[in-house]
């Protein structure tokens, strides 16, 4: 114990540097854990969709109509509470919603969990992660059937 002392006494920009890496790494992980449970990623998102997952696009419908995925439900963020009641089939089932990056859809999630939605989940990077791994969104006039 003293050599320890002794070693902060001598070198302290060292050790608060040591100090300060330690409180990053501990905020980073636990913001990691928390949003952890809630944000799956593109892999996962897909499995969830072959079990016929229900997906929700919070975007507006400007980039909902510019390309969005697979079968999806367009439902504005605003517009998420006054949709509730007609999603109510879906409590028991997977629900996921994603937006532009996966910020406002990890609140969406949290909100339907809280609403009952029991396996509600957030798209981890919403669509900039679907497209940087190279999976589809369904655009143009295919989108218009698919969303209708």
């Amino acid at each position: 114990m003293s050599r320890l002392l002794a070693y902060v006494v001598h070198h302290p920009w060292l050790t608060a540097g040591t100090a300060l890496v330690a409180v990053v790494v501990l905020a980073y992980e636990l913001r990691l854990r928390t949003a952890g449970s809630i944000a799956v990623g593109s892999a996962e998102v897909v499995r969830l969709m072959n079990q016929g997952a229900l997906l929700i696009d919070l975007r507006a419908p400007e980039s909902y109509e510019a390309g969005h995925i697979g079968e999806s439900r367009h439902v504005p963020t605003e517009q998420l509470d006054a949709e509730l009641e007609a999603l109510k089939k879906w409590r028991e089932k997977p629900v996921i919603v994603y937006c532009d990056s996966g910020v406002r859809s990890v609140a969406a999630a949290r909100k339907l969990q809280k609403a009952g939605f029991a396996q509600a989940v957030s798209l981890d990077g919403g669509v900039l992660a679907w497209t940087r791994d190279n999976l589809p969104l369904v655009k143009g006039a295919a989108a218009k059937r698919a969303g209708a």
